[in-house]
């Protein structure tokens, strides 16, 4: 279970992320929504280790994540390209996590195959650095890179970006895939609210880095986020101009 409290993050003196009491249990499948600046990479960030909070903390499974290392052996993700090693080739990347995730050549080449249908015969087998692919194809390889060894948690910050169509349904697949694992917590981001309704459990929206609404999925989940964000274009709609006459 991961469990947030009195969590915050500023910045320069402003406040970017700031969440009282968060739970997520264990084989849950959570959908993390909300506008470009509302806290979602922040909170990837600050669940990774890879920033301090500025108050409160993060306990996954107990471990408190700032203090201690002991929850990165069952915590993998993807968050942007930055995760990867440009001058390895996919393969040669793999094998490098798996050396660290304990795991052979032959469970590598194993899972690669598990794979092919989302390769689609890209990325994998060309022969190029991860440098040289497209922003498509390094998404492929960070993805499939955060499944190896079967880590408990699995944290995914805009995974469809970049991704052409039938990638995104292969790769919905695959999500929806971990969520019925009931040993796996994913947790995936999305500017899509349709993808994340397809994938997603439970569903958290941010907004200006505070939780507004955090619910188990439902049909008519997708209809309530878009009539919130289109409540919130409108709000910010520029008001009719008013003629000379007047």
């Amino acid at each position: 279970m991961i469990s947030i409290t009195n969590l915050s993050k500023v910045y320069n003196g402003v406040s970017v992320l700031n969440i009282e009491e968060l739970k997520i249990e264990k084989g849950q499948a959570i959908g993390l929504v909300g506008n470009n600046g509302a806290g979602k990479t922040t909170l990837f960030s600050l669940l990774l280790d890879l920033i301090q909070p500025t108050t409160g903390y993060i306990l996954s499974n107990d471990i408190k994540v700032s203090e201690s290392e002991d929850w990165k052996p069952f915590t993998s993700a993807f968050v942007d390209e930055s995760f990867l090693i440009g001058y390895l080739t996919p393969e040669e990347y793999f094998y490098f996590i798996g050396e660290l995730r304990g795991q052979n050549k032959a469970d590598i080449d194993a899972l690669i195959a598990s794979y092919s249908d989302f390769f689609n015969g890209e990325a994998v087998g060309q022969k190029k650095y991860l440098r040289d692919l497209s922003k498509g194809n390094q998404k492929k390889v960070g993805i499939i890179a955060s499944l190896i060894g079967n880590p408990e948690v699995v944290i995914l910050d805009e995974p469809f970006a970049n991704l052409d169509p039938s990638t995104q349904i292969r790769l919905k697949k695959i999500i929806k895939g971990l969520a019925d694992d009931p040993n796996t917590t994913v947790l995936v981001s999305s500017h899509d609210l349709q993808h994340v309704t397809e994938v997603a459990q439970r569903v958290v929206l941010l907004e200006k880095g505070k939780v507004m609404m955090d619910k188990v999925k439902t049909s008519g989940t997708f209809a309530e986020l878009e009539g919130y964000f289109k409540g919130i274009s409108e709000s910010y709609a520029p008001t009719a101009a008013i003629s000379e006459e007047e």
